[in-house]
């Protein structure tokens, strides 16, 4: 049975530690700001040179005005998808060869200057197709891989580094000596670090969300919910971690491991939509990469909860199976 007075206690005083230590949760603060800035300004006003034009079928590109100087044609083999890009400004023009249709997004200044090429150069009766859709700029698309990558950090090193430290210093040792039970200590490190992760996350979010206004189709307290059951889940690999290791080098050297595929294989700064397939079956693996993409569906696809309930049913798997081999594992000395 769980002491709330020895919950608090503990809960508490991890609380105190993190707050007085200002270099930390600054650094937690302000990096992610300065990372979402500065890609803004970067990325922002991606003034593209060469216009982009979908053509579907992938194989049929047989008139005159695929041969304009300047346009760079893509073959497509997926037409609803393609429909969605256009809607985005991904695409300044699709072609569907095959029915004599094109679509364009009337709010596109490209799709414009694409639309009046493709008239002037072609023989052919087009039929006209218009979409409208708020263009998804990169910092629109990289602010759930920021988000989720600044959660990855605070959590491991947060709960895993801490605990390892406790243990090398002997604060362990003597918190065994006291009627707490290590159930307990486990779960106030957690619910410590998840308000503080989700306080310092939602933070970073609204505050450049009013800012920089990013592109937001889903619910709030979906992409909430799904923040909060990552942090959970990174937090438990974290206590994974620091279950029996009592060196800070090895902790280190362990969570690096676990942090730097996470940043390469998981979406945080570019599309595996190319990547090898056995890449992406890795990905799938790592806790990260289901945060990123489910936030990511929430804010640029509108995804409901039913829509990404894959993502959260793995997270809650994986916390589950972190906790109970976490607690198998974990030792006071």
């Amino acid at each position: 049975m769980i002491s709330l007075k020895h919950f608090r206690a503990v809960f508490m005083a991890r609380n105190r530690e993190f707050i007085r230590d200002r270099s930390s949760w600054a650094w937690n603060l302000f990096f992610p700001v300065l990372l979402i800035a500065g890609l803004a300004v970067m990325f922002g006003n991606d003034n593209r040179s060469v216009f982009k034009v979908g053509v579907f079928p992938a194989s049929d590109k047989t008139e005159s005005f695929f041969e304009t100087r300047h346009m760079q044609f893509l073959p497509l083999d997926n037409l609803d998808a393609a429909i969605i890009r256009v809607q985005r400004h991904q695409l300044d023009l699709l072609i569907d060869t095959t029915e004599k249709r094109y679509w364009v997004n009337d709010t596109s200044p490209n799709g414009y200057i694409s639309e009046q090429l493709l008239l002037a150069k072609t023989d052919a009766t087009y039929t006209r197709e218009t979409v409208t859709g708020r263009e998804i700029r990169y910092v629109d698309w990289v602010l759930p891989g920021i988000l989720g990558m600044n959660m990855m950090f605070a959590c491991l090193f947060g709960v895993g580094y801490v605990i390892v430290r406790y243990r090398k210093s002997g604060v362990l040792k003597r918190l065994k000596a006291t009627p707490l039970a290590a159930v307990e200590f486990l779960s106030a490190q957690v619910a410590s670090r998840l308000w503080l992760v989700m306080a310092i996350t939602l933070s970073v979010f609204f505050g450049t969300h009013f800012l920089l206004n990013f592109t937001m189709h889903g619910s709030y307290i979906t992409l909430v919910l799904v923040l909060t059951i990552g942090a959970i889940a990174l937090i438990t690999l974290g206590l994974l971690v620091a279950a029996r290791t009592a060196s800070e080098e090895l902790a280190g050297g362990l969570l690096n491991l676990f942090t730097w595929p996470m940043m390469v294989m998981s979406g945080v700064w570019f599309s595996l939509e190319g990547a090898h397939p056995a890449i992406k079956s890795l990905s799938q693996v790592l806790p990260l990469t289901h945060i990123v993409e489910a936030a990511r569906s929430i804010m640029i696809d509108g995804a409901s909860l039913f829509d990404i309930k894959w993502h959260i049913a793995y997270l809650v798997v994986f916390s589950v199976l972190c906790v109970f081999i976490g607690a198998k594992l974990f030792r006071w000395e």
